[in-house]
């Protein structure tokens, strides 16, 4: 029983062992493609990168002049400099993601889908045929509506769903976000960073429940079954874009 028992236990290590060498192996890839789609697309990602990399080890090598211990600082200089190398490089691609979706419906819900951090998104909970949508984010600040699409249409959508939340949420806070380029909207690329910032109101208990609330109301008016638009053309580098901000 003992040997049978060992045996398994050597296959599962072994399995475990061959399945983390296939998701390393899958990254690497991801990520040489990434590199080789924003090399293509942006050709000042290259000498950024190598200037990067040249300036902070140049400044290790300063430091360990200074402090008299040059091949201590040099190695850690070397690691510091591929790490802020790959930052560059993270930052570009999501940069490159976000301009190519800027104007594309479904933009915005794609945005939100790709958020760190503990965020109920709801994509367009209602939205029009002209690809207009109201999408939903509950988190600490509380609930958050974004909108994309034309200002005239989606201010009325807007209205109406802030009014059906307020309902069920109580004393929660209600935020209201319109992306775009137009005064008083926020820019697709600083949604994340927007949301981010917003002051945190609620506890995470409060957030399932809430959930749970205006899930329940979503599914009384049918309002999820709205057109959620087409994805952003920049939505294929999804995949290539986790891998790149994992590896910086």
């Amino acid at each position: 029983m003992a040997k049978a028992k060992s045996a398994v236990s050597k296959e599962e290590k072994a399995a475990a062992k061959q399945a983390r060498k296939t998701a390393s192996k899958e990254r690497r890839q991801q990520l040489w493609q990434a590199f080789q789609m924003q090399r293509k697309d942006d050709k000042r990602l290259i000498p950024y990168m190598v200037g990067v990399f040249v300036l902070v080890v140049a400044l290790g090598v300063v430091l360990g002049l200074v402090f008299g211990a040059p091949w201590l600082f040099i190695p850690l200089s070397v690691v510091l400099g591929v790490l802020a190398a790959f930052i560059l490089f993270g930052r570009r691609v999501q940069s490159s993601v976000y301009k190519k979706a800027e104007g594309q419906p479904g933009a915005a819900g794609w945005a939100l889908g790709n958020m760190r951090g503990q965020w109920r998104v709801k994509q367009a909970v209602v939205g029009t045929s002209h690809l207009d949508a109201v999408h939903r984010v509950i988190g600490k600040p509380g609930v958050i509506f974004v909108a994309e699409g034309n200002s005239a249409r989606i201010k009325q959508l807007l209205a109406q769903e802030k009014k059906k939340a307020a309902r069920v949420v109580g004393d929660t806070p209600i935020y209201e976000i319109m992306v775009g380029n137009e005064d008083g909207q926020v820019p697709l690329s600083k949604l994340e960073r927007h949301i981010n910032k917003l002051p945190s109101n609620i506890d995470g208990k409060r957030i399932d429940a809430l959930d749970g609330r205006l899930q329940a109301l979503g599914g009384k008016t049918g309002a999820a079954g709205m057109p959620k638009g087409p994805m952003p053309a920049g939505a294929k580098m999804r995949g290539m874009q986790r891998t790149a901000r994992r590896r910086s």
